[in-house]
């Protein structure tokens, strides 16, 4: 029985290391997609800082990109700004390929 618990706890700890990656992607995505649309709002210094934290922290789960599409699309919308879902869910997807890439280099 040996060698099978020890390809079980292998797995475990493949799979709790590879949440722990999704998490810290998701994570850093939010914080640059916070920053992305700060700019877009024209937000700036602390104003901008507020508003990355705001999104970052909006929680990763699976609801969590609903809740930030939806929270963008409302301040966009009422900021005047014209972007669209899909150019969000786009900006979304490219950012968390940054995120991603910036976690497996080891970069800050």
């Amino acid at each position: 029985m040996g060698i099978f618990e020890d390809r079980q706890r292998a797995f475990e700890r493949m799979f709790v290391h590879d949440e722990e990656t999704r998490f810290r992607a998701l994570a850093r995505r939010n914080k640059f997609l916070g920053q992305w649309a700060a700019e877009q709002l024209g937000l700036s210094g602390q104003n901008a800082s507020d508003y990355v934290e705001e999104i970052r922290n909006i929680t990763v789960a699976a609801q969590g990109d609903e809740q930030i599409l939806r929270k963008l699309r409302q301040d966009f919308e009422g900021a005047g700004v014209a972007v669209s879902e899909s150019q969000i869910r786009e900006k979304m997807s490219e950012l968390l390929v940054k995120a991603v890439t910036q976690i497996r280099s080891g970069a800050a």
